[in-house]
C-alpha cells in the first residue's frame, strides 16, 4: 500500500450509498436480480448505489479505482454464481460494470498483492 502514499484516495460503497445498512445479509446477482440471502430483492438499493458511486467517479479525476471482490456491485473479474454456494463465475458487479465501460482502469483488491503499481500511477 505504500504506492498509494501520495494518492488522494476516495472511499464509496454503493451498497451503503443504495441505502443498504452495515452490516447486511449476503447478496448474489440471480438471473439478473441482485437478492440476498433472506430472499429479499434489493436491485433497486444496488442500482442506485452504483448510479450514486459512479457519479462520484465522474466528478473526480481518479487514475485508478480499487473494488471489493467478488462483490454483486464490485466484482471485477469475478461475482458469486447467484446459488450461495461460493461458487464464482466471471463476471462484474453493477458499480464495476459501470466503471469498466466508461474506460476507468479497475483493480481487484486482491490484485493489489501481484500488481507492480508503484511506477504505473
Amino acid at each position: 500500500m505504500d504506492f498509494l502514499k501520495n494518492h488522494e484516495m476516495i472511499k464509496v460503497c454503493p451498497e451503503v450509498l443504495g441505502g443498504l445498512p452495515t452490516p447486511r445479509p449476503s447478496a448474489e446477482i440471480v438471473n439478473g436480480r441482485v437478492m440476498n440471502t433472506q430472499g429479499a430483492d434489493i436491485t433497486r438499493e444496488f442500482e442506485l448505489g452504483a448510479q450514486k458511486a459512479f457519479e462520484i467517479v465522474q466528478k473526480e479525476n481518479h487514475d485508478l479505482i480499487i473494488l471489493q471482490s467478488r462483490s454483486p456491485s464490485c466484482g471485477t473479474r469475478q461475482i458469486y454464481d447467484g446459488t450461495f454456494s461460493g461458487r464464482k463465475i466471471p463476471g462484474h458487479g453493477l458499480f464495476a460494470a459501470l466503471c469498466i465501460k466508461a474506460g476507468y482502469r479497475v483493480l481487484d483488491i486482491e490484485e493489489m498483492a501481484d500488481a507492480n503499481l508503484t511506477n504505473d500511477i
